[in-house]
């Protein structure tokens, strides 16, 4: 039998995450404001999804647009608040002008989530060198939180990020340092990269726009989102994957 893949769905409020959680959702990506990329949500909007919904939720921290950290004590001190508040999962990622992982602010959040785990999000599609990014990542404490990248393999999405994410999940079956982290798919996904993508091995996928078809002005579609989690179920993976 084949491992059910992870399906992660934006949401932006209470009725996303109900509407995701009904659709087959098995985890919640909380931002807020969208037209920046998704940012920080207030501690009311995380309280008021977190009584809403069962299923895990990871909370993006992010200041404002863009890969830099910008204003690093009061994105920490939000994190504090939110953790403080119950939120036990976290998303994150930030470069320095030169396109490095910027490890300053990364340890920075990463020691006031503490044990929680997290998510380098698509900051890695735009990294100058995304092995080196991984390796310098893993080669350091913080990577006892770091459990997922989430990239499209490239900064133009999945279309033009297919051979990376397919090299990278073999060497994280190779067990390549740097490479243990879970990929997760999102950025431009679309239902016909999923055979590729599964046959592969790959397990974890993330949608924000696939599950609005109204687009982002309007709620999650439940029924959007069980189709998503219905070709999931039906692709099989080769071995039983992962």
């Amino acid at each position: 039998m084949s491992k059910r893949a992870l399906l992660e769905v934006i949401a932006l409020g209470p009725q996303d995450a109900v509407a995701a959680q009904a659709g087959g959702a098995d985890r919640l990506e909380l931002v807020a404001d969208m037209a920046a990329d998704g940012l920080t949500p207030s501690l009311a909007t995380f309280a008021a999804v977190r009584a809403a919904v069962d299923i895990p939720l990871r909370v993006m921290l992010r200041a404002a647009d863009g890969f830099a950290a910008g204003d690093l004590r009061a994105l920490c001190e939000r994190a504090a608040a939110l953790r403080a508040e119950g939120a036990r999962e976290f998303v994150l990622g930030f470069l320095t002008p030169d396109g490095r992982v910027d490890l300053d602010a990364v340890a920075a959040l990463a020691e006031v989530v503490g044990d929680c785990r997290w998510t380098f999000h698509r900051a890695i599609d735009r990294a100058a060198d995304r092995d080196a990014l991984r390796k310098e990542l893993a080669g350091t404490a913080l990577a006892s939180g770091l459990d997922t990248y989430l990239t499209a393999g490239d900064a133009n999405g999945v279309d033009a990020g297919l051979p990376v994410l397919l090299a990278e999940r073999a060497r994280t079956a190779a067990g390549e340092p740097g490479y243990a982290p879970r990929i997760l798919v999102g950025g431009g996904l679309g239902l016909g990269h999923l055979p590729a993508l599964r046959a592969v091995g790959l397990d974890a996928f993330h949608i924000g726009g696939a599950a609005r078809p109204a687009g982002w002005s309007a709620p999650v579609d439940a029924a959007a989102v069980r189709r998503w989690r219905e070709a999931l179920d039906r692709v099989e993976v080769p071995g039983g994957g992962l």
